[in-house]
């Protein structure tokens, strides 16, 4: 489980193939803290550490990960959101997170207020009665607040501290990102389908 509070981001060092799997190698200063076998959030997509070697890590995506997510389109260089799982003796600074990965969006706006930013997102219109007006969603791993929703879109606001300390400041118009809808949303909306059957 994650709180969508990025604090750390890395860099995608090498990527290799090994059948249908990706495995990447990622650079970050949190490396040397973590053990093999632990769950980390990459962009949003919970995956298991395999090997650490001093600041470097290795994780693999497998077929599944890489049909619903973005990770197929990481290439060497690019920079991640990174968060380690909550413990669960402190504050949630976010909102429950799981790493799941819901939907691919696209930005189709971002836009500079100077002192913020604005970034529109389209999904498919299949998850629409998964998000609200002022609820959480989770971009790219990092927890926000969507506004101006509509059946296929979502507007987010970033202060400029989420900008400097995540990769939203790499991100452009027509990006793909991963998205997870609220954990609580997905629980209401089963449970209202099954009782329409």
């Amino acid at each position: 489980m994650f709180t969508g509070i990025i604090r750390e981001t890395g860099i995608i060092q090498e990527i290799s193939r090994n059948k249908t799997n990706k495995i990447f190698w990622i650079e970050s200063n949190i490396a040397p803290q973590l053990q093999i076998d632990e769950s980390v959030c990459h962009n949003g997509v919970c995956l298991t550490i395999e090997d650490i070697n001093d600041n470097r890590y290795r994780v693999t995506a497998i077929q599944e990960t890489l049909g619903k997510t973005n990770i197929s389109a990481w290439k060497q260089g690019d920079i991640i959101n990174l968060e380690r799982s909550m413990q669960m003796n402190g504050r949630i600074d976010g909102h429950i997170v799981q790493g799941h990965v819901d939907a691919r969006g696209k930005c189709i706006s971002k836009k500079d207020f100077e002192g913020s930013f604005e970034y529109t997102f389209s999904f498919d219109e299949k998850h629409a009665s998964l998000i609200i007006e002022k609820g959480s969603v989770c971009v790219n791993g990092v927890s926000l607040t969507a506004f101006n929703v509509s059946n296929n879109s979502f507007t987010v606001a970033i202060i400029p501290y989420t900008f400097n300390h995540t990769n939203f400041q790499n991100l452009k118009e027509s990006d793909n990102v991963n998205l997870e809808f609220d954990m609580l949303g997905k629980y209401v909306n089963r449970i209202v389908s099954l009782q329409k059957k």
